[in-house]
């Protein structure tokens, strides 16, 4: 018996305090209350949330009021009485976050996906809602609680990992177009498949995307960017012309050039081999950032030569000048965050370059010193930089990097060069010869730091100042 089977999935959920409160609530309100949406969804899917929302035929304010007066003081209530909305926060061994709003139906304009709002019943409510796996309601109601209310088979859909909106896709799509975004996303978390009419109207209606904000599509990527597979997601943007228009700097990585039998590798595809390696390594965000940025500029550098093929001279330089450009364009934080990506970007071959050549310790010390606290990220993010299909190769590559690993701790220990600070001051220099701010202070500042990097001294005071009184001789300085 199917409804049995629901109910004796869902009972472990139904006995919690918060569904038995809701339940009362329920009573109390005398009309109509379900639990909708991706609790319902993640329940099925055996995936553990505590952000519940919850639909009431009629005021869903006046229900939050109710349910919050049960839970007692440790309730916090917000209302939000525009959009006819309230949310309810409290802690019972765990952190809930219940969401409560009136069943409504909605209607939109062509140009805003901010639909005009009418009082409407469940199946309103439903047929309202982005996806099948979303549309899916239990009821909190005395005389069926428990029972699964699926009008549009959403429980087939994640049985069969399929996305699929629950009426027309191109009305779906046209009245709120960050809903194509979502549709990915779901895709790219769930490791699902989009319905193939569904996939088709994301095609025909992906310049909708152009009303919708910068900021709710950086919302939808990021999560994207955030799921174990990312690439899964890119792909679908790139298949579906979204990418096109919400970062067509991606798109021109795309394809592979041939020139006299010599080609290059499709730099689009690299790149998301690189950005699914550091997700399997790592949850900084910043850091996959700076994954599917690594190679930005190549488009712009690409060259043939007929001696060496194609080549992507200073790309990374290119590629560094080009991020502050995009975060500003993208509506991106223009902060330290856009600075550590910044910083990814330009140093990304450096260790590979270590790894190719005898590592000295002069270099390894300059990479510590330009690297600062971001060096294990950066190691990370090169090692995730070799996508070659030879194994030979690979296993190279690799035992390489453990030398120059290596090599960072014997040097960063003797010499201390990670965000190194001068051991002689700028204002000890003026102060020693009697000298305003200005170039020799510079030019002796810079002297010290070259021959720390160099090795021709130690980081130290006594060494640095030796230097120090060297160096303003040279400039015709005399101690004061």
């Amino acid at each position: 018996n199917f409804a049995a089977f629901m109910k004796d999935l869902f009972k472990d959920h139904l006995a919690l305090p918060v569904f038995r409160t809701l339940a009362e609530a329920a009573g109390e309100f005398g009309k109509p209350v379900y639990a909708v949406g991706g609790y319902v969804r993640d329940i099925i899917l055996g995936r553990h949330s505590q952000d519940l929302d919850v639909v009431a035929v009629g005021s869903g304010i006046e229900l939050a009021q109710i349910f919050a007066r049960k839970i007692g003081p440790r309730a916090k209530v917000n209302v939000f009485k525009t959009y006819g909305t309230a949310m309810v926060k409290y802690f019972d061994g765990q952190e809930w976050i219940v969401e409560f709003v009136g069943a409504r139906k909605e209607s939109y304009s062509m140009d805003s996906r901010k639909p005009a709002v009418e009082n409407g019943t469940l199946k309103d409510d439903q047929d309202r809602r982005d996806f099948t796996i979303n549309a899916m309601a239990i009821s909190l109601n005395k005389e069926d609680y428990g029972e699964l209310v699926d009008p549009f088979g959403g429980l087939e859909d994640l049985k069969n990992g399929l996305i699929r909106t629950p009426l027309d896709p191109d009305i779906t799509y046209s009245d709120d177009p960050l809903r194509m975004m979502r549709a990915i996303r779901f895709a790219t978390q769930l490791h699902f498949s989009i319905e193939k009419g569904s996939f088709e109207a994301i095609r025909r209606n992906a310049g909708r995307i152009g009303i919708v904000s910068r900021e709710r599509i950086n919302t939808e990527l990021e999560k994207i960017m955030m799921a174990p597979l990312p690439s899964i997601g890119f792909h679908l943007l790139m298949d579906s012309g979204l990418l096109h228009l919400i970062f067509p700097e991606l798109v021109d990585l795309k394809g592979a050039t041939y020139i006299e039998g010599k080609g290059h590798k499709d730099n689009f595809s690299h790149t998301l081999h690189v950005l699914d390696n550091v997700a399997a390594k790592s949850e900084n965000l910043w850091l996959r950032w700076g994954a599917l940025l690594h190679d930005i500029a190549k488009p712009k550098t690409k060259k043939f030569d007929p001696e060496v093929g194609w080549t992507f001279h200073a790309h990374e330089f290119i590629g560094a000048k080009m991020i502050p450009k995009l975060f500003h364009k993208y509506k991106m934080p223009v902060d330290e965050r856009m600075r550590y990506v910044q910083k990814l970007v330009l140093l990304h071959l450096r260790p590979i370059v270590l790894s190719q050549e005898e590592v000295t310790d002069s270099a390894v010390r300059r990479l510590l010193f330009d690297a600062g606290d971001d060096i294990d990220d950066l190691m990370l993010l090169c090692e995730a930089d070799i996508t070659s299909k030879n194994p030979e190769k690979v296993r190279r590559y690799m035992k390489n990097f453990e030398i120059v690993r290596e090599k960072l701790v014997e040097v960063e220990l003797k010499d201390r060069v990670r965000n190194w600070q001068p051991p002689v001051s700028g204002e000890l220099i003026m102060e020693t010869f009697g000298i305003p701010p200005g170039k020799d202070v510079g030019i002796i500042k810079n002297a010290i730091r070259e021959a720390i990097l160099d090795g021709i001294i130690h980081n130290e005071f006594d060494e640095a100042y030796a230097l120090m009184l060297k160096e303003g001789e040279k400039l015709g300085l005399k101690k004061y």
